[in-house]
């Protein structure tokens, strides 16, 4: 057992997660994290230690089908002494809630803009949770090495679409597809930056003064150097209290496929990140560090490992150091939990972790007595609030297609819907005979039909529903709202009570002319 202590191991940890709007390079970005630190030698591989085999970090079979990121994956790696804890999140249009989830696991967030299409939709609604939950943003202008748009419109459109001030540390010098390297504003230093074939190893970077690069680069020097003295001129530096507070992003110009600019990123998530604070209980009071251990589940997924057919809860320890083969207690039902199967993610690769510390993340193998929020502690006993849950947009029946399949289809559907995949809605007098499945995308059905196919041999059918959208309500409610047509009465999986409604404009009629009637927003809770 090491004798290294949780406070000065939880001041080394960087835990934190990478979002963007789809195809915006994020998944490049955390190959290009690992190659930096040495934890991987080729981008686009992730080498097992010790082993021939590689895995990407698209470990799914539906994504490597369609070169998607649809589950959050979780790396571990160190660099400059530092034990940097990576959550890359799910970056497709239809599947957030998974991304929403883990951000509930993070103590900051990289948040990946392509240069040539800044803030997107995606964007918005993820920052809307990072903003929520208080989290500081750091910001990449991703694929400056191609045609995009000026980095000074991009700064403008950050601070007027999501209210956040950008305060770039790094500044290109070229044009949008004609990069050449970066001003480092608080070193005042040029990194000139060389391609090497595909990007797969690091580019070597050349730094001069600004002498050298004047007499070198020209006119494009120039025009950097006038952008840079407007950023002078307004005060546009870094700013940790309001960083901290959600309220300034330090911000970085580069091309994770080239390279360019990748390593500067990464010295700043060492640098500026914090470290893993107490984390508050569900009475908002803090759990020191230095208290026994402590954990909570933000993700549950079953069959990655194929061969098992097993089960992993995904925990961020809290306080306290872990150990494996300690016996945790569940805050939700008072049961012990052994920790005998205790495993670190590289992608898909998994080994065998003996401690961890707050901050890390940890899969719990054979995890069938563990959902998603619980809250595991030892000695002393604690509740972390739970993961939030969502309001659906989205609703499809569902049925088996092979009803000898039955038996298949029920364990599938227990095991997707504690995972989260979707958010199943029963009617209370018919069960599983009559499923109601709700998400925020369309891709989430489509991974649950895979998944129930796929890994449960039950394949199943979705037939789509009238449903426009869904309101929480209670058993008072519930009997007015029987008695109008177009309005369903089911039940989620917590026991809670929504109303389904066909009609958008029959529930704003009744807002209006019931008021009195139970109907409450699914916001996120």
């Amino acid at each position: 057992m090491s004798n290294f202590r949780p406070e000065d191991e939880a001041k080394r940890r960087r835990t934190f997660a990478i979002i963007s709007h789809p195809d915006a390079g994020k998944t490049t970005l955390t190959e290009k994290f690992l190659l930096y630190a040495g934890a991987v030698v080729e981008a686009g591989s992730v080498k097992a230690k010790g082993q021939n085999r590689s895995a990407t970090s698209d470990w799914m079979e539906l994504e490597q089908k369609r070169g998607i990121s649809i589950t959050s994956a979780v790396m571990q790696f160190e660099y400059k002494d530092c034990v940097i804890n990576l959550l890359d999140t799910p970056g497709h249009r239809d599947f957030s809630e998974d991304t929403y989830r883990v951000l509930a696991a993070v103590d900051a967030v990289v948040m990946v803009l392509d240069s040539a299409k800044g803030i997107e939709p995606q964007t918005l609604k993820l920052f809307e949770v990072c903003r929520a939950r208080k989290l500081p943003v750091l910001t990449f202008l991703n694929k400056f090495d191609r045609p995009g748009l000026d980095p000074l419109e991009l700064l403008d459109e950050i601070e007027t679409k999501i209210n956040l001030r950008p305060t770039p540390i790094t500044w290109p010098v070229g044009d949008a597809g004609d990069f050449r390297g970066v001003i480092d504003r608080r070193r005042r230093v040029f990194t000139r930056f060389t391609r090497v074939a595909r990007g797969a190893r690091i580019a070597p970077e050349e730094e001069m003064s600004f002498e050298q690069a004047a007499a070198e680069e020209g006119v494009l020097w120039q025009r950097a150097l006038d952008g840079v003295g407007l950023l002078d001129a307004v005060g546009a530096d870094l700013d940790m209290p309001s960083f901290l507070a959600g309220e300034s992003t330090p911000l970085f110009v580069g091309s994770a496929l080239t390279d360019f600019g990748v390593r500067a990123l990464l010295d700043a998530v060492v640098e500026l990140v914090p470290a893993p604070p107490a984390r508050p209980d569900v009475n908002g009071l803090p759990r020191p560090i230095d208290e026994p251990c402590s954990a909570f589940v933000f993700k549950v997924q079953a069959n990655m490992d194929r061969s098992h057919r097993d089960r992993i809860a995904f925990v961020r320890i809290c306080s306290g150091r872990f150990d494996r083969g300690m016996n945790l207690t569940v805050a939700r039902t008072g049961k012990p939990f052994a920790t005998k199967y205790a495993s670190t993610v590289f992608g898909a690769e998994r080994s065998t972790v003996e401690e961890a510390y707050p901050g890390d993340v940890v899969g719990l193998v054979n995890a069938n007595g563990l959902q998603l929020g619980d809250t595991l502690y030892e000695d002393v006993p604690v509740t972390f609030p739970g993961i939030p849950r969502f309001a659906p947009e989205l609703f499809t029946n569902a049925r088996p297609k092979d009803t000898s399949r039955v038996k298949q289809f029920r364990r599938g559907i227990e095991v997707l819907e504690e995972e989260g995949v979707v958010q199943v809605l029963r009617d209370p007098d018919m069960g599983d005979a009559a499923l109601v499945l709700a998400a925020v995308g369309q891709l989430q059905f489509e991974v649950f039909a895979h998944r129930l196919e796929s890994e449960f041999n039950a394949p199943v059918e979705l037939t789509g529903s009238p449903y426009q959208a869904i309101r929480g309500t209670d058993e008072e409610s519930a009997d007015r709202l029987r008695q109008i047509g177009g309005i369903r009465i089911l039940q989620r999986a917590d026991g809670s009570m929504v109303a389904l409604f066909e009609n958008i404009y029959r529930l704003q009629r009744l807002l209006a002319d019931e008021p009195k009637l139970t109907l409450k927003s699914l916001s996120v809770e």
